[in-house]
This record gives structure tokens, C-alpha cells and sequence, in this order.
């Protein structure tokens, strides 16, 4: 295979008749995948779309926008996928941003001009492809700060990940994926999709995501393994007792996107008996740089050891490299770094000096040369002069049976500058109040780390990708 544009191809030479994506709606085999890409591609080159061009998809997860991310690849242009969440004004901004060509989706969304249901009907032949080595994805970040950023990666970024992640999670042919993560964001494209149908496995594409639907799913496909966010492995250990599912053809399950508390780790997979391996990365690294091994030592409560190709480095702020133990500011080189964000030189430039990710995140090196997070260089709380990192004082909350989830965040303070409130979900059937998790807290954390105040709430603000959005529970916990 030359180019990753000649997946389906590929696919149908090997294996004409064999499975390759589904969704709740459909099942393709290759070369019924290979037609769907190739009669989309005529579509797309009818609206103008030539090489070099940008696609815009507005969908929820199905299998259109894995064809149509095919059909734009096969004609030179790149693919953002557009959340279908947002409001009007949120995607005609990516749309205008990205400088989108042609908008697929439904007809009564915001900036449509191609209707999804035209790549469904549509048998045409493609024209011949071309093959791209510009743009393949832009993937908007989450946009905590202000708008969000188009991240570009091209084809040579997601040919090395996804070489990385089936090498660093044995995939092979017999792998099939359960996606359950959006397809608006990376690690959805790459971890789930584009990784097991590279090393010849397939992929079940699930809708929405709900946690008491998918122990059934799991038992109904039959996948090997899946991706998922912190919150969902919260609302899958939160479900009510019962009798075990059958999760017997599940190998692992794949944690990113923020880090897990080891406590749930250890009781989701004490539960359920499949292992947790947790990595770390950002869109603008393609996705992974760490991961703890499928096979070997498992460390809960890190993101496990730099991903072979890429160079993982914690330094301070000359950029001199850290001892381990010694916390900084994790910084990443490798292909996988992004070509920069779209429109945006400057910020690029703070971004990737000398083709180094600068991520943003503190964390160390562990004695077996693990990476410990520890937060967010922007999260860290300032009281009277001592650093406070939240994640430190959300691990010491995790340790009480009651706190289902926890996020700390810093609040102006008139005498210490900031000081920490924690908000805290309580776990199912539980009573617990702050005052007996202050105690707890005084038991664990030296006193200038102990919550100001802790605020039991039902649920978790959240940003499009699941993340908890503690800028949310900033402006909460001013106003409280």
C-alpha cells in the first residue's frame, strides 16, 4: 500500500468479502466499502472538490464519515469533522476557519451544502486519485481558551501514529474495534477506525453513547478492545450490581484524553475483568505519545512510557532535561507532531519550537521511566506562594469509597491570592458530606492543600470530547 489513501483498496485485493465497518444502520465489507468510497469520491469532485481543498463534515457518528474521509483523501483534499453538538454560530465559525470547500450533513444544519444522504445513494465511479502528501485532518481543539484552534496533521503524521498504536497494542486482523468515542476528535479517527483497519481488522461504529446499552453491544459484537474517556468508565462502574456481562472477547480497554485516578482503574477492572491500559497525548501530537504496555508492567496512576519513535522529554523552563522524580513540562518530538495550527504562525510557533511539542502539562519520570501527570501548567493554583497541582488533591479525593468523580479548581482569594474548590459527584447509594471529606482531606494533604471549600454536585460540567471543563466549575464556584 502506498499511502494510507489506498486503504480500501488494499482491502478489497486481500480480502474482497471480508468485514470492515459498521454502524447500528449498516455492515460493509471491503469491496462494498471500497465502492461506497469511490462512488463518494465522484460526489465530491461533481461539488469542486479537487486536491488541496478542504471537506467539512457536520455528522454524528456513522459510517458516512468514514467513507466520506476516504472519498476527500482520494481526491487530495483533507476532512475536519465539524461536532454536531455545537451551536449554529460555533460550527459556521470551523467552517469559515477551516476555509471548507464543500459542508456535508444533514440539510437543516448550520453551513450544509451537500446532503449526507447524497454519499448514501450516490454509484458513480471516482475519478483517479490522487495522491496527497498536504493536509489530511483538521481537528479543532476543544477550545477552553477561547476559540478553537485548527490542528493540521497530514498524512505522514497519521501513517506514523497509527503505525505506533498497532505496534504498541499488537493489532492485527483479528482486532475489532467497539467505537464508542466522537468522531470529531482524533483519537476516535485514529484509535479506532483508521489503526485496526490498517493492520486488517475492522470496526463497529456505536451511535450515542450510553452506558447501560453497551455491556449488550459488547455481548452482541464481540469486539476485542475499545477507546474511552475517564467519564465513561465512571458511568459504566456506576451502573447498578447485576450479574457480570460477558466481556470474555475484550482484550483491553484503552484510556486518553485525561488522566484516570488509579482507584478507578483498579475497581473498574476488579469489576468487570478487562485491563485498563492508560496513555496520554493531544491532537497536536496526533493523538498518543505514551502508553502503558499491553504486555509487561502496567502502572495505574501513570500514562505509561514513551511510544518507540517519538521522544518524550520533562524539562524545566530553559529546556533542560528533568531528573526522575523532578516534575516540568512535558515536551514531545517525533513525525506525530502536528505541521501547525491552521492560520495561526504565531501561535504554531510558541507551540513547536524546534520541532518540540511544547504540551502545556507538568508531570515526571518515574524510577521505570513512567510519566506521571501531575496537571496543567495553566491549572496550577497559587496559595500565599505555595504551588497547589489539582490533580493532586482530586487523587487524595479518590481515595475516600464516597467520591464517585472529583475536579479541584483555584478561586480568587482576597489575602492568599487562590485558593482550591473541590467538586465532588458522591458514588451511587452513598451519603457523604463536605465536612467528612474535608477530614478525610486533612488526613491525606498538608494543610495548605486542603480544599477551601468542597461542593457536592450531581453531575460534571463537560466539553464536547468528555473532558470535565473546569473553566465551567471556575465560574460556578466564583458566583458560589
Amino acid at each position: 500500500m502506498r499511502h494510507i489513501a489506498d486503504l480500501p483498496d488494499a482491502r478489497t485485493a486481500f480480502d474482497p468479502h471480508g468485514p470492515c465497518v459498521a454502524d447500528d444502520a449498516v455492515a460493509l465489507t471491503n469491496v462494498r466499502f471500497q465502492a461506497r468510497v469511490d462512488a463518494a469520491a465522484s460526489v465530491l469532485f461533481a461539488a469542486g472538490v479537487r486536491a488541496g481543498d478542504v471537506v467539512a463534515l457536520v455528522l454524528p457518528n456513522r459510517v458516512e464519515l468514514v467513507v466520506a474521509l476516504f472519498a476527500a483523501w482520494r481526491l487530495g483534499a483533507a476532512l475536519t469533522p465539524v461536532n454536531p453538538g455545537l451551536t449554529d454560530d460555533d460550527i459556521r465559525y470551523q467552517i469559515a476557519d477551516s476555509g471548507a470547500r464543500v459542508v456535508i450533513g444533514d440539510p437543516d444544519r448550520a453551513g450544509v451544502t451537500l446532503d449526507v444522504e447524497t454519499l448514501t445513494q450516490a454509484t458513480g465511479c471516482t475519478p483517479a486519485p490522487v495522491i496527497g502528501s498536504g493536509p489530511a485532518l483538521i481537528i479543532y481543539t476543544s477550545g477552553t481558551t477561547g476559540r478553537p484552534k485548527g490542528v493540521v496533521l497530514d498524512h505522514d503524521n497519521l501513517a506514523a501514529m497509527c503505525a505506533m498504536i498497532i505496534g504498541a497494542l499488537g493489532l492485527d486482523g483479528t482486532d475489532h474495534s467497539l467505537l464508542v468515542l466522537p468522531l470529531f476528535h482524533v483519537n476516535g479517527i485514529v484509535v479506532s477506525v483508521l489503526s485496526p483497519l490498517l493492520a486488517g481488522g475492522r470496526t463497529t461504529i456505536a451511535g450515542k453513547f450510553s452506558a447501560t446499552a453497551f455491556f449488550e453491544r459488547v455481548e452482541r459484537v464481540r469486539p476485542t478492545y475499545f477507546s474511552a474517556v475517564p467519564a465513561i468508565y465512571a458511568l459504566l462502574y456506576a451502573l447498578p450490581e447485576g450479574p457480570r456481562p460477558d466481556t470474555s472477547s475484550l482484550r483491553i480497554a484503552i484510556c486518553g484524553a485525561a488522566p484516570m485516578p488509579s482507584e478507578l482503574i483498579t475497581r473498574f477492572e476488579h469489576r468487570y475483568g478487562v485491563p485498563i491500559v492508560e496513555g496520554y497525548g493531544l491532537s497536536e501530537g496526533t493523538c498518543a505519545s505514551t502508553l502503558n504496555p499491553v504486555v509487561g508492567q502496567r502502572k495505574p496512576g501513570t500514562v505509561g512510557l514513551p511510544l518507540p519513535g517519538q521522544t518524550v522529554r520533562v524539562v524545566n523552563l530553559d529546556g533542560k532535561p528533568m531528573s526522575a522524580g523532578e516534575p516540568g513540562e512535558v515536551v514531545i518530538e517525533g513525525p506525530n507532531v502536528m505541521r501547525g495550527y491552521l492560520g495561526r504562525s504565531d501561535e504554531s510557533a510558541k507551540t513547536v519550537v524546534r520541532g518540540r511539542l511544547h504540551t502545556g502539562d507538568v508531570g515526571y519520570f518515574d524510577a521505570d521511566g513512567y510519566l506521571v501527570l501531575i496537571d496543567r501548567i495553566k491549572d496550577m493554583i497559587i496559595r500565599g506562594g505555595e504551588n497547589l497541582y489539582p490533580k493532586e488533591i482530586e487523587n487524595a479525593l479518590y481515595l475516600h469509597p464516597a467520591v464517585h468523580e472529583a475536579a479541584v479548581v483555584g478561586i480568587p482569594d482576597p489575602v492568599l491570592g487562590e485558593v482550591p474548590v473541590a467538586h465532588v459527584v458522591p458514588a451511587p447509594d452513598t451519603v457523604v458530606t463536605p465536612e467528612q471529606l474535608t477530614a478525610h482531606c486533612r488526613g491525606v494533604l498538608a494543610a495548605f492543600k486542603v480544599p477551601a471549600a468542597i461542593v457536592l454536585t450531581a453531575e460534571m460540567p463537560r466539553n464536547p470530547v468528555g473532558k470535565i471543563d473546569k473553566k465551567r466549575l471556575r465560574a460556578l464556584a466564583i458566583r458560589a
